[in-house]
């Protein structure tokens, strides 16, 4: 297809895509979908290789959040059976981070519903963030605390934080149908608050809350402008009690088209499969690792993930590897600034054009709300039938798969060991 060969060019050179390209791209058929997977699998390889990099997701605070983001378990009036708890005290935090660590994660991202963080909160964070680094040297951290006020960024980076995620999640357009408590200008305002103080900024999308192709497109390419370096998407799980418990409008042929203009327009950040890939990507986890370079680990904030042997498995049988603590996950050219750290908004490059936003939280996408999983399902796998004997009833791909959904019930904030 010469649209394909036209954005493997313009990925190579790190040359945005035009709009009705990236509109093509949403509108292939699936008799081409192989061909869009290749095509953007090489813009993937040509900037990253072969490696995945592994976020691991630690709940600080959960449930109970004045916020009323429609697709949150979290959110303000939701009736999904969550954990509920305060925030966890850092030897806690550090603890559960250590089990990602273990798992083979590379970054900790450290979560706690709300508006935003109170300048006690960023202390207790800070206090976290501390405690975490002394046990584990090497781990980037992210702190995902909802919307910033000034010089909090700036405390977080003395802390020792590596990123900030706070994710757009849906186009300006439509905002207002899915959050009221705040607007989509609060939300660039905080990614551009962690740009200012030096974090390297996180930010994404949650797809399948009935948004249109138009809205897709729009905020990827606002998240190209916003220049993050890397850009979590979400697939949303509808879970029971909040208000988008009945959209399910996701197939695994979507979902792949979705990573695979996210990579076209963003072709050198690290692009992340965040929440819902168990539930709808399903058996074809594996072909999107040819069009993201990082993955969460184990479990979710508020909902279980398939287990994390399962993922470091799929990794290696799908001929990809983890990347080590002591690789530098973004291309040269944005990660030259940070000497090497978590990556750079060198001028010129990246995935935007202004000159130099685990999917975490309830104000970025990850939550149990838009972030399920598969559940304890037996071997852990991609999600299994009970017993290998009793295959799985074949369902049309647009019936709700409400069996992938389970709600986390390990690691933080319980007694029970983690999923990593």
């Amino acid at each position: 297809m010469d649209l394909l060969n036209t954005l493997v060019d313009k990925g190579l050179r790190r040359e945005s895509p035009t709009r009705e390209e990236a509109l093509a791209v949403l509108a292939t058929s699936d008799d081409d979908l192989l061909d869009v997977v290749a095509a953007a699998g090489k813009v993937r390889r040509h900037w990253f290789g072969r490696r995945v990099k592994l976020n691991y997701l630690v709940n600080l605070k959960s449930g109970l959040c004045p916020e009323d983001c429609s697709y949150c378990s979290q959110r303000l009036g939701s009736k999904a059976e969550i954990l509920k708890y305060t925030w966890l005290k850092p030897d806690q935090a550090s603890a559960a981070a250590a089990a990602g660590v273990s798992g083979g994660a590379k970054r900790v991202c450290l979560v706690a519903s709300g508006r935003g963080p109170t300048d006690r909160d960023v202390d207790r964070v800070s206090d976290t963030i501390k405690a975490i680094k002394e046990q584990n040297g090497d781990v980037e951290v992210c702190a995902c605390l909802g919307l910033l006020s000034d010089g909090q960024a700036e405390r977080l980076r003395e802390a020792g934080a590596d990123a900030y995620n706070h994710n757009l999640n849906t186009s300006e357009a439509t905002y207002g149908d899915i959050t009221t408590t705040h607007t989509y200008a609060d939300r660039v305002d905080t990614v551009n608050k962690a740009h200012a103080a030096g974090l390297s900024a996180c930010s994404g999308l949650i797809a399948g809350m009935g948004e249109s192709d138009e809205d897709l497109v729009d905020v990827v390419f606002s998240l190209r402008e916003l220049d993050p370096d890397s850009v979590p998407v979400n697939f949303l799980i509808p879970m029971e009690g909040t208000p988008l418990a009945k959209e399910w409008h996701l197939t695994p042929q979507r979902c792949l088209r979705i990573l695979a203009m996210t990579r076209f327009v963003c072709p050198d950040v690290e692009v992340r499969i965040a929440g819902g890939r168990e539930v709808h990507l399903r058996t074809m986890q594996p072909l999107a690792l040819h069009l993201a370079n990082s993955i969460f680990l184990g479990d979710y904030l508020t909902s279980e993930g398939q287990a994390g042997h399962a993922d470091l498995e799929m990794i290696a049988d799908a001929g990809f590897e983890v990347e080590g603590a002591g690789e530098v996950t973004l291309p040269e050219h944005r990660a030259s600034a940070r000497g090497g750290g978590c990556g750079s908004h060198a001028d010129g490059g990246g995935c935007g054009s202004h000159a130099g936003a685990d999917s975490c939280g309830s104000h970025a996408g990850a939550d149990g709300a838009s972030a399920g999983g598969c559940g304890s399902h037996a071997g852990g796998g991609v999600c299994a039938p009970a017993s290998a004997s009793t295959p799985a009833p074949v369902r049309p791909a647009e019936e709700p798969r409400t069996d992938l959904v389970a709600v986390r019930r390990r690691g933080a904030g319980t007694d029970l060991a983690p999923n990593a």
